[in-house]
């Protein structure tokens, strides 16, 4: 779901987009002529990989994102929550699927080794 920068005022604009089992649901607002806030809950489910195990589990999606959105180039050392949409478009599966992404690049465990206090070695 592509949605023009400039159709973004400064009254909140709702907005819900879903990928897989997740969803991004929430608002844009203008902050600044270069600049939106998303203020959003992403919620939802998405299976992820155990690290040491290798079982897959499903992991239950309830977290809050509020992130910039700009539609030129930012140099901000203060805002690191900034995403640039250079081409006038905000593209919010882009952004509800580079979440999902984010988190399925980090570490989980399954319960089962979550619990576990066993030392895990494999020789090979």
């Amino acid at each position: 779901m592509k949605i023009d920068f400039e159709k973004v005022g400064t009254t909140p604009k709702p907005f819900k987009v879903e990928f897989e089992d997740a969803k991004l649901e929430g608002n844009l607002q203008k902050s600044g002529y270069h600049r939106v806030i998303l203020d959003a809950k992403l919620s939802g489910e998405v299976t992820l990989d155990c690290d040491r195990c290798g079982s897959t589990f499903g992991h239950t999606l309830e977290n809050s994102l509020k992130l910039t959105i700009s539609d030129q180039a930012m140099e901000d050392k203060d805002d690191l929550d900034i995403i640039e949409f250079l081409d006038g478009k905000i593209d919010l599966s882009y952004i509800l699927e580079s979440e999902i992404n984010a988190l399925k690049g980090s570490y989980h465990y399954c319960s089962i080794c979550s619990k576990s206090d066993e030392v895990f070695e494999v020789e090979f």
